[in-house]
């Protein structure tokens, strides 16, 4: 493949259809924490089982931020840099028979091998081959789609979901495997700590599913202003005075039955095992630096019954099952997409995530 360093054009506008693709395919390449580079580049012709896919939307993602700030260590860099998109197929690989030229797809980056030691105790998501074999460059004109998932995680767009609601995929197959395992029920109170794209999946998906009550406690006016416009019943603003009595206040007193917490920093483990009731659940969503610790209090952990959970990633049926709840239009998950760049504008993009001042944002070629 040949690369050479190309020019980002000046300005930032926001465009709400896909632009014409650049006369030399382009591609994001983190080069190290905090530079990126948008380089020409040849699209590989796809292998067996493989597809080429035409990029017509790539989302922002909270994973792409870290890797941006201090790097990720399952991507080595310089890395083709992107993980959540979709796309029109432009070619097929040799024994590819579900998908074909001009379908339209939106897939998961990942796939898990399906006979491995986890894949058999049905714990896919914990497969080596799901993060060994990512598929990367969702910033890009073009992204390759490696057989492992054109064959378990991919599926064809339906024409009443937009692209920038079919790249959502992924991040969705990740809050459904979460909350399949804390299971939260339709009469419960469930306190989101976060207010970020993903706190506002949790609470999009917990609405959808008729639970009675969710609250988001978080920073930033904007940001509480968003979850409460996308569904949150309540929001606490955590520095605010008396939101500790606020969240104690919550289920009449006895406190939220379910905690997610979506900061994904160890003092938001610490605010979420604290603010839990005795016998409620805490799911640890957000994955926090390395080399970091939680203390926890054996004694309540042991005397309220309470249960930790930390789910990690997705498996091919939470992917299937995020794939129907966005096209069955009952979430409205889109809405969690609040701006438009071009991929020219990539380094605007990660300088507005760095601000907060975008959910998630849609990088158009």
């Amino acid at each position: 493949m040949t690369v050479r360093a190309a020019s980002p054009e000046s300005g930032v506008s926001p465009v709400a259809e896909p632009v014409a693709r650049a006369t030399r395919p382009r591609q994001a390449v983190l080069v190290e924490p905090g530079r990126l580079e948008l380089r020409d580049f040849t699209p590989p012709h796809p292998g067996p089982g493989e597809v080429l896919l035409q990029v017509r939307c790539a989302l922002s993602c909270g994973t792409d931020l870290k890797a941006y700030r201090r790097g990720h260590p399952m991507w080595p860099m310089p890395a083709a840099f992107g993980h959540e998109f979709s796309g029109v197929v432009v070619e097929v690989g040799p024994g590819v028979d579900n998908f074909r030229v001009g379908d339209e797809m939106m897939a998961a980056p990942t796939a898990p091998c399906g006979h491995c030691f986890y894949c058999d105790r049905g714990q896919e998501n914990l497969c080596p081959q799901a993060m060994q074999k990512m598929v990367l460059g969702g910033y890009s004109d073009f992204i390759l789609v490696g057989a492992h998932v054109v064959s378990c995680n991919a599926f064809h767009k339906p024409a009443t979901l937009g692209f920038e609601e079919a790249a959502l995929l992924e991040p969705m197959a990740c809050v459904v495997h979460a909350q399949e395992r804390a299971r939260p029920e339709k009469f419960e109170t469930v306190l989101v700590i976060g207010a970020g794209a993903f706190g506002i999946l949790h609470v999009m998906t917990l609405k959808a599913h008729g639970v009675s009550e969710v609250v988001v406690a978080g920073r930033g006016t904007q940001r509480l202003q968003w979850a409460g416009e996308l569904g949150a019943d309540r929001v606490i603003d955590v520095d605010a005075a008396g939101a500790e009595a606020a969240v104690a206040s919550l289920n009449n007193g006895y406190g939220p039955d379910l905690v997610i917490e979506c900061t994904g920093q160890v003092a938001g483990w610490s605010a979420a095992f604290a603010r839990v009731r005795r016998g409620g659940r805490v799911v640890f969503f957000g994955g926090c630096p390395v080399n970091t610790a939680l203390s926890v209090d054996t004694r309540r952990m042991h005397y309220d019954n309470l249960t930790l959970l930390a789910p990690f990633h997705f498996r091919p049926r939470d992917v299937r099952k995020a794939f129907e709840l966005l096209c069955s239009g009952k979430l409205g998950a889109g809405r969690v997409i609040n701006a438009r760049r071009r991929l020219s504008d990539l380094a605007e993009v990660f300088g507005m995530l760095e601000r907060s001042a975008v959910l998630k944002c849609a990088v158009i070629p």
